[in-house]
């Protein structure tokens, strides 16, 4: 389907939804949630809090790799309303406890694509559908029935409004169905004539996952179960596939239902309810989930002429802040990663860690904008170590997929350490990090034996020894500030040992045989996707993988000349990556694919070879070229806020080319004016004169009112607050930066 200018300005109009429940200050206005939700962006659509446990939203018919959030703006049939959704993976799951209010005749199969009236499905248009933050609305065109959906954290608030008609009115509960994964086994209980409870029990991406729900209707309900399709007698029945009808009077016209879930149980999804939503004041809800979302996205506030520099802004801080998600009770009650039941935590205890992505921006962004949740998303993945015996991968409602390379969350705590944050056991964590990367896991027991990955023993061989080298450098830094000194010195080395893979002719990180040769053929260009010695890239992308020290990378090209040049062809190169290449390499500028993380600091590496100046032309192209206010509006996968986060940081002028050194690097800033609010009633204030879509390099700096000639500032610079000042102008400035002390360093000086 193609998406029209004139058409979709009409529906960046739609936001405004309940206005007379939101304050004066409403950055939520500037968000576009429909941003990423065509094209390959897959991001969430609907309902949600920041970083909440309920995420209530629309599902279509699954058809592939576009629809892993479960919707897909090209779509016009939707299934039901599930609870969990995933924003922006690569892989499709959840979409679990899935609610779809239908008229007429009773039905148990949703239906078809070509055939919705085969079942429960209707067909649905986009002028009928109203996007907020806080709030979902959508018209079911085959039923006349008008669908409004909000949330509290775990509480989902579904509102229907039927047709005045005498025809029967009825609410699918479908606990088979999700998108893409696996009912292994559900449950469903009329408790009494206005509740109904269960779980769901599933295998996809993760092999099991556990959701307990209890739903609360405001009218008086009668329940007819079923297993798959077939009627079954009782209030009650366990199967792998139940679904339950459930009717309504027939003289109701708006019916509210309340639909708690929990981790652990039906019980404490009610607890859930009765603690956060006691009530049935509908636009309440709407106006309580607004007032958060705008806390939040107040952090930062910009001013710019550019609207919509403005609206892809705060679209993205919004989808950085849709997860990781809340992952316990009220009661502080969690099911842990071992399956076992954990009370009352004295931590909230978080989910959905994209980690592979979002440890390279979007956790060094919640260390700025969400100090608060830090030392929880730790102690989160801490617990996960202590019930599975390494740190998490790529964790999703209580397990792990295991899914990607590396164990990334390493850098997010050695970041969380290394600045020093408060309630985090440091003893604790490290030797959780030492221990895993100490492990057997995914091929770490070659670096122990070889110091590198064989190529003919292991794919994907250089992309896991450069992100395992990034994960033992910040253990390395943990060691240091705990006094560790044996240690420091292990891992130390041990992060040095992606110099192993590099090839001095051809300046190419390349695969290497256990005997101690290059693999062959090589050809820098061309991608198998997960089947060759790189990951979702090729030699080009992967040659720049050393945040963690980059001045060892331009050492090993030889020369900053010789390292500037390589990364000069990056940017210019356009050959194809041939026909196997992975679909995740994509936003293509050369050979840079801004589409997938792996490449995300390249673009900031110039400044450590003493030229900001271009780290300001390809940052600022980036920023232009690669996000736009539709749904088209992403150049790949959200993967949980990194691609967003990316945006954030580079928009407001700066970014963690190492995510655990506490350094930012800067690029080319680009609102006039961005005031961040910080702990303690602090503001680092940021402003750029001159700025214009010409005026994009940096010509001079001033931190606190005195000139400052560096090309990066550090993290305690911004959290102890103040003002920094940027100088723009047409032409660059090629001494900004340039003098060696100027420069970012890997290990900065304290």
């Amino acid at each position: 389907m193609k998406i029209t200018g004139y058409f979709f300005l009409f529906l960046t109009l739609i936001f405004c939804l309940t206005t007379d429940a939101i304050s004066a200050k409403n950055e939520i206005t500037f968000v576009n949630p429909y941003i990423g939700t065509g094209g390959h962006g897959h991001t969430f659509l609907g309902a949600t809090t920041p970083f909440g446990a309920v995420q209530i939203g629309p599902n279509n018919i699954n058809k592939g790799w576009d629809w892993c959030s479960g919707y897909h703006y090209s779509d016009s049939i939707v299934v039901g309303f599930s609870h969990l959704h995933l924003s922006g993976t690569g892989c499709t799951d959840t979409g679990d406890l899935m609610f779809m209010p239908y008229t007429g005749k009773l039905q148990t199969a949703p239906g078809g694509q070509d055939k919705p009236d085969d079942g429960y499905a209707s067909r649905y248009s986009h002028k009928n559908e109203k996007v907020g933050v806080g709030y979902y609305s959508l018209f079911l065109d085959d039923y006349g029935v008008k669908v409004e959906l909000t949330s509290t954290k775990r509480v989902a608030f579904h509102k229907y409004t039927f047709p005045d008609k005498t025809e029967q009115k009825q609410v699918m509960i479908n606990l088979k169905d999700a998108n893409g994964d696996r009912a292994t086994d559900t449950f469903m209980e009329q408790v009494d004539e206005y509740t109904i409870k269960g779980y769901r029990f599933s295998s996809g991406w993760t092999p099991s996952q556990q959701i307990y729900f209890t739903a609360v209707f405001s009218v008086p309900v009668k329940l007819i179960l079923y297993s798959h399709d077939t009627e079954v007698t009782g209030s009650k029945f366990k199967s792998d596939g139940v679904k339950g009808n459930v009717c309504l009077p027939e003289n109701v016209t708006t019916v509210n239902v309340k639909v708690g879930i929990s981790p652990v149980s039906s019980e404490n999804a009610l607890k859930n309810i009765q603690a956060e939503l006691n009530h049935w004041n509908f636009n309440k809800v709407v106006a309580g989930a607004n007032s958060t979302w705008n806390h939040e996205l107040g952090k930062v506030s910009v001013k710019t002429k550019d609207k919509t520099a403005k609206t892809i802004f705060y679209s993205a801080l919004y989808h950085a802040f849709i997860q990781p998600n809340t992952f316990n009770d009220v009661n502080k009650d969690y099911r842990g990663s071992d399956k076992k039941e954990y009370q009352g935590a004295n931590f909230t205890n978080y989910t959905v860690f994209s980690l592979w992505d979002t440890y390279r921006a979007a956790h060094p962004l919640y260390t700025i904008l969400q100090p608060e949740r830090v030392p929880d998303f730790i102690n989160s993945m801490l617990a996960i170590y202590d019930q599975k015996g390494l740190l998490p991968v790529w964790h999703l409602y209580g397990s792990d997929t295991r899914e990607m390379i590396g164990i990334q969350s390493i850098p997010v705590i050695a970041d969380a350490i290394l600045k020093g944050y408060k309630g985090i056991d440091y003893e604790r964590a490290f030797n959780a990090m030492k221990a895993s990367m100490l492990s057997d896991y995914k091929s770490l027991s070659y670096i122990r034996t070889n110091k590198y990955i064989p190529s003919d023993k292991e794919g994907e061989s250089v992309a896991k020894g450069l992100e395992y080298a990034i994960a033992d450098w910040g253990i390395a830094q943990v060691a240091k500030k705990l006094g560790k000194m044996e240690d420091y010195k292990l891992f130390s080395e041990r992060a040095s040992y992606y110099k192993l893979y590099w090839d001095s002719n051809t300046h190419f990180f390349r695969g290497k045989n256990m005997d101690g040769c290059f693999s062959t053929p090589f050809n820098p260009f061309r991608s198998t996707h997960r089947s060759d010695d790189y990951c979702e890239g090729n030699a080009w992308q992967y040659t720049w993988l050393v945040p963690e020290d980059v001045e060892g990378l331009i050492e090993l090209f030889g020369s900053e000349s010789a390292f500037v040049n390589k990364l000069d062809s990056l940017f210019h190169l356009e050959q194809s990556l041939g026909d196997n290449a992975s679909p995740d390499i994509s936003g293509l500028i050369g050979q840079y694919a801004h589409g997938n993380e792996p490449g995300h600091h390249t673009t900031y590496l110039y400044a450590f070879a003493g030229q900001q100046w271009k780290t300001a032309e390809i940052v600022r192209k980036v920023l232009k070229t690669m996000y736009f206010n539709n749904p088209n509006g992403l150049a790949g996968n959200e993967d949980c806020g990194q691609m967003s986060s990316w945006y954030v940081f580079s928009a407001l002028g700066f970014y963690p080319v190492n995510p655990s050194n506490g350094v930012y690097v800067f690029g080319s800033p680009l609102f006039d004016e961005a005031k961040i609010s910080l702990p303690g009633g602090k503001t680092f204030k940021i402003t750029t004169k001159n700025n214009s879509d010409k005026n994009i390099y940096i010509q001079s700096v001033k931190l606190n009112g005195k000139d400052y000639p560096y090309s990066y500032i550090k993290h305690k610079d911004i959290m102890q607050g103040g003002k920094l000042e940027f100088v723009m102008g047409e032409k660059p400035n090629k001494e900004f930066g340039k003098e060696l002390k100027y420069r970012p360093k890997s290990v900065p000086a304290n």
